[in-house]
């Protein structure tokens, strides 16, 4: 039988504020959204939450999230490690996009769609994009057609990489083609078919996207450009390009150099773009967990690296809200409803009857994650997981052998 659960009373937000509600779910979809659910049936199965003084909004549609780990630009020692699943729910993402990055010869798709089914089966959604930094991308079926129509998982291409010194200086025609391909093979699959580009700190920011457009029938809206905070300059583009119709992402994970040296923090990315006119549906943040966070020098030679963390997605929306005074429906627009429209996850994102239960609960004094609902099973309770991936260790159980 379907899990059945009511939880009562919380303070909806879908993202748009709705007042108190009841919300019902049976198994992974939402049955009712009402003033005082009442069910007649006392024999059913049915587990109630106390949402009193809570926030009940949709789950966190994570877009740029590397499971298997990248990096690997100092070497085989700074490849950075996987996901596990508890990475994932303790900073309330339900859904995931898995995606290879710089190393796409010791990380393969064929392990990215592996780590996404693996992850999918744990308790969490999970897809993937075809592709990586390169041009021409490697795919899996031999061509990024094929792989958007017969991979139920691969919803897209990505992360290309433009105006880098780690890309491999695509072409505008190779550019073009790579969205043709995502744009037929997303029709003819009924999925979102966007390219999500890695922008670098180059100088040419977002004009090869603007090249790629221009005299064809492609849109910008084809393209999905993510570290948009990168510095001041591809941020002022970025909005540019969201002004001009597409949809920009900041990431949430950062350093204190990045920081230091220009970098804007996503919150106040989110903040300042919607200030300056830009739609909350037009703007995502997405957290790029488990990327490498290299630090180059001007010529190109690796300082450092740290590791990009899942978690950061949330702290990033306390921050907005808290520190930065953005409307809690906006900024929560750009972690659920946003990036779940771009990447074309019709029943993700949003809290309404028929859509898939993800669903969090959050502390309204501050943001702080209570319960994690997705696909009707509730995975954190109290703040504190209730179930583990297959290989993490609960900490009452962990015996450090």
């Amino acid at each position: 039988m379907e899990q059945i659960i009511l939880i009562k009373g919380a303070q909806l937000y879908a993202p748009t504020a709705l007042g108190t509600k009841d919300l019902l779910l049976a198994g992974n979809t939402i049955a009712a959204i009402a003033d005082n659910l009442m069910l007649n049936d006392t024999n059913l199965p049915i587990t109630v939450i106390d949402g009193s003084g809570k926030l009940l909004v949709p789950g966190f549609v994570d877009s740029l999230v590397h499971y298997i780990g990248g990096g690997g630009e100092g070497g085989f020692a700074t490849r950075t490690p996987e996901m596990q699943l508890t990475d994932a729910t303790l900073a309330g993402v339900t859904t995931a996009i898995g995606v290879l990055g710089t190393d796409a010869t010791t990380r393969t798709l064929s392990n990215l769609l592996a780590k996404a089914h693996a992850l999918d089966i744990e308790g969490i959604s999970t897809y993937c994009h075809t592709g990586s930094y390169e041009i021409p991308c490697r795919t899996l079926t031999g061509n990024i057609t094929d792989d958007l129509i017969l991979i139920d998982k691969i919803i897209g291409v990505g992360e290309i990489a433009i105006s880098d010194h780690r890309s491999s200086q695509p072409t505008i025609s190779e550019i073009r083609k790579v969205a043709a391909a995502a744009r037929v093979g997303g029709m003819l699959a009924g999925k979102g078919g966007v390219v999500s580009v890695h922008v670098g700190s180059g100088n040419s920011l977002l004009q090869p996207l603007f090249d790629a457009v221009a005299g064809t029938e492609l849109s910008l809206s084809q393209f999905y450009p993510t570290h948009i905070n990168r510095n001041e300059a591809l941020f002022n583009a970025g909005l540019e390009f969201a002004r001009a119709g597409g949809v920009i992402d900041f990431t949430t994970s950062t350093t204190a150099y990045d920081l230091q040296h220009g970098e804007v923090a996503a919150a106040a990315a989110v903040a300042r773009a919607l200030a300056a006119g830009i739609s909350p549906t037009q703007l995502t943040m997405s957290s790029d967990g488990n990327a490498s966070l290299p630090i180059f020098s001007p010529d190109g030679r690796l300082l450092g690296l740290e590791v990009g963390a899942v978690r950061s997605l949330h702290q990033a929306l306390q921050s907005a809200v808290l520190e930065f005074q953005v409307p809690l429906s906006a900024a929560l627009t750009t972690v659920t409803q946003a990036p779940a429209q771009v990447l074309g996850l019709k029943q993700k994102g949003q809290l309404a009857v028929g859509k898939d239960a993800d669903m969090l609960l959050l502390n309204s004094h501050d943001l702080s994650i209570d319960t994690v609902i997705a696909k009707g099973r509730c995975l954190v309770k109290d703040g504190r997981p209730r179930v583990y991936g297959t290989f993490e260790k609960p900490q009452q159980f962990a015996t450090g052998g």
